[in-house]
């Protein structure tokens, strides 16, 4: 179910007022349905992966607890395999079958590949990851397995942040799951303020930028420099509206429930360096690498060669967590390439800068935005030839025509996020908008819903991220 559909919007008040309308020992059971009713309007018999993942990881966690020495690693690696192994089937079946064709070629080998027409289940990267972080802090000795399958099943259902994340740990969603939620006005007031400028920012933004930059992406030798330059700009935009417009509505949702679920973005094209970016763009994904891959690596606790390599592998598997192509790939590596050389160069020239916004800040800034924005092309290119026509594009086919009505409308939408991410630095709308008086407020919701009204994109768009 898409968040920026009727059906959501009929959908959401009734699981909100029957939530609040039933004892707390039964609420889970009616949060476990409509997270059900959610996902199986896409593709139905898909949620039998999602049951058979919980199954694996509850049932795991309670072994990890009870067993001693080795035997809780054998448990561990079992659920992790298990969580991997349905991964990289429905994600990376056919494209290891594709490699192991072109690798046998080099050889002067014939290999037959089995072709299966697999269709990757909507968000798995998003629930394998968020389930495996359970087995392990439970391993870890930092979470009691939960003994209520219910209340497990709901934290990998959850149907707010079930698709495209925020990825939780069980600690914190688990726990919210589990408390007693009255209906507060100051959570109903906070969530449909989020609700309304997550809809703003993808329905208003994210859809008005895709048709322009979807048509240069397309044919990118049809255009010229100035006109794929300006689409590599503003899939940036496009990206992080639409992703950031999915987690302020997820945010909102769940606040209306009165669960709290983390901030995944923080104006993160306001950040001066690659690192600094990646702490404050998809934060539950940055958090789980940090957590579970590259602190286990030795994280910066190694010698510097060392530290480096663990840097690109995980920005690596990053990449390719994203995606079944090479082009993820590559985008991760070259992000960890970034932030490698960023962090040598600013090792020998260090100083001070005490002005937040001083003119050398905005020229980090700018410089940030650009080397993501060209690393993206990589993102959002189907394929290394598509790569390669936008950078030949952007440097040789020169000319001056540029107006369209589609460049203006996402120029346009593009000023606005801009402005946002300047208003909203280091805070959060719903927070930002508390500090206003109640007019002021009033003419922020009335913009808005005007903006939804009659500038949203006339194409709908599904969100990028449940791809992944």
């Amino acid at each position: 179910m898409l968040f920026n559909s009727l059906h959501f919007l009929i959908f959401l008040p009734i699981v909100i007022g029957l939530y609040y309308l039933l004892p707390q020992k039964f609420r889970w059971i009616w949060i476990f349905f409509a997270s059900c009713y959610f996902y199986m309007v896409f593709v139905p018999k898909y949620i039998l992966i999602l049951f058979l993942i919980i199954l694996i990881d509850y049932f795991s966690a309670l072994a990890i607890e009870r067993a001693i020495g080795r035997l809780k690693l054998f448990y561990l690696v079992a659920s992790l395999t298990a969580n991997i192994s349905l991964l990289a089937f429905f994600k990376y079946f056919n494209f290891f079958n594709e490699n192991l064709v072109s690798v046998f070629s080099l050889f002067g080998k014939e290999f037959h590949p089995i072709n299966l027409s697999i269709i990757l289940p909507i968000g798995l990267s998003f629930h394998t990851f968020q389930s495996m972080s359970y087995t392990i802090e439970v391993y870890r000795g930092k979470q009691k397995a939960e003994r209520h399958l219910g209340y497990f099943a709901n934290y990998v259902l959850f149907f707010p942040q079930m698709v495209a994340g925020p990825i939780e740990r069980y600690e914190t969603l688990g726990n919210e799951l589990k408390t007693s939620h009255k209906p507060l006005y100051q959570n109903f007031s906070d969530g449909f303020k989020l609700i309304l400028f997550g809809l703003f920012v993808k329905m208003a933004v994210a859809d008005n930028i895709a048709p322009y930059v979807n048509q240069i992406y397309a044919e990118p030798l049809k255009y010229n420099s100035l006109q794929v330059l300006l689409s590599v700009f503003l899939f940036s935009f496009q990206i992080y509206a639409d992703f950031f417009g999915y987690s302020t509505i997820a945010l909102g949702s769940a606040k209306l429930l009165g669960i709290n679920i983390m901030d995944n973005f923080k104006t993160p094209y306001l950040s001066k360096s690659v690192s600094e970016f990646w702490s404050r763009w998809h934060i539950s994904l940055s958090t789980w690498f940090r957590d579970y891959l590259y602190i286990p690596l030795g994280g910066n606790r190694v010698a510097i060669p060392r530290w480096s390599l663990n840097i690109l592998i995980v920005f690596i598997v990053s990449g390719f967590w994203h995606g079944a192509n090479w082009t993820f790939v590559v985008w991760g590596a070259l992000h960890g390439l970034m932030l490698l050389l960023e962090r040598y160069f600013s090792s020998w020239f260090k100083f001070e800068i005490k002005n937040e916004w001083s003119f050398l800040n905005i020229l980090l800034v700018l410089k940030t935005f650009i080397i993501t924005s060209f690393i993206w092309i990589f993102f959002r290119a189907e394929n290394f030839q598509k790569a390669k026509e936008m950078f030949n594009a952007i440097f040789n086919n020169q000319s001056v025509e540029l107006v369209s009505l589609d460049i203006l409308y996402a120029l346009l939408f593009t000023g606005l996020i801009i402005l946002f991410d300047f208003f909203l630095y280091n805070t959060r709308f719903d927070s930002k908008l508390n500090t206003f008086k109640t007019p002021f407020r009033w003419a922020f919701y009335i913009v808005l819903l005007f903006c939804l009204m009659t500038m949203s994109g006339t194409q709908k768009f599904t969100f990028i991220y449940f791809q992944f």
